[in-house]
């Protein structure tokens, strides 16, 4: 089932399948390391308030709403 990331719950791990938007948002996600393919742990993310707490590579990275709403992800398992 492919929803974007602002929905998933805390504890989750999920896989990157898209990235909506163009050059500009593609660019600064993969500045942060978030690419296609990729699998993200959601560590914190309140319901409809508040950025999300991501973790990808050994890194936490923290991401608005909007951003989030804009990856395409995969729940894994």
């Amino acid at each position: 089932m492919n929803i974007t990331l602002d929905l998933i719950k805390e504890g989750q791990k999920v896989k990157v399948i898209d990235i909506y938007g163009g050059w500009g948002i593609r660019q600064r996600l993969g500045c942060l390391g978030i690419h296609p393919g990729d699998m993200i742990t959601v560590k914190k993310s309140a319901i409809m308030r508040g950025p999300i707490l991501i973790s990808i590579h050994g890194n936490q990275v923290a991401l608005g709403r909007g951003v989030a709403r804009k990856v395409l992800v995969e729940v894994a398992g």
